[in-house]
């Protein structure tokens, strides 16, 4: 059963992963992470230069009701396949990731607050607002490691779509959040707030 889902948004980089992690481990409950990155919508007839030059900070980029659609089906006790995506190759990848229902879903993405009907889904909304610069160096750091990219091709991205896109979408998103996160998951205060609300929703639900 699906006691309650946390939506965990801001910029890529800003520490979205750190604070579900320090939700997880703290709730010690039946927990799942499930990350919007995973619905980018799949181009199987471009090129690979094609698909890299996409803009991947826009709404439009992701498959966003598909990811509706499974948290539905989730709080309605039912398993899904969620998609899982190769930022190698820009596609989606032929394996998928089962998840079944469990207490606490964890939805983590840089735009998924800018859904209403994905937002209303949610039982607590959480904005990690940490410094450009710094989620900057951390992208950077993440898709050289890990994703096989040059820095000049991470740079030209951000100035390109990523800072744009930004301001755009993500940065005035944080107006639907309950709680704002200053410095992503190392802020303690923020963080026992959270959990605490998550906590006594909990409680409540399962009375």
């Amino acid at each position: 059963m699906v006691d309650m889902i946390i939506g965990i948004a801001g910029a890529s980089g800003s520490g979205k992963t750190t604070i579900a992690k320090n939700i997880h481990k703290a709730i010690k409950s039946d927990a799942v992470l499930m990350n919007h990155d995973g619905y980018y919508k799949n181009h199987p007839t471009l090129t690979l230069e094609q698909r890299a030059s996409m803009n991947f900070d826009h709404p439009d980029s992701l498959e966003t009701s598909l990811l509706i659609e499974h948290l539905k089906e989730l709080k309605a006790g039912k398993s899904i396949e969620q998609p899982k995506y190769d930022f190698t190759k820009h596609e989606r990848q032929k394996s998928t990731v089962t998840i079944h229902p469990v207490s606490v879903i964890l939805v983590e993405g840089i735009l998924i607050f800018t859904d209403p009907e994905l937002r209303e889904l949610m039982d607590i909304k959480v904005f990690v607002d940490t410094d450009t610069d710094i989620c900057l160096l951390r992208r950077i750091k993440r898709d050289v490691e890990y994703r096989g990219r040059t820095l000049r091709s991470v740079l030209d991205q951000y100035m390109n779509t990523v800072k744009p896109m930004y301001h755009e979408f993500v940065e005035p998103s944080k107006r639907y959040a309950d709680i704002i996160v200053p410095e992503g998951g190392y802020n303690e205060v923020a963080n026992g707030i959270i959990i605490t609300r998550a906590k006594s929703i909990i409680d409540k639900k399962q009375a």
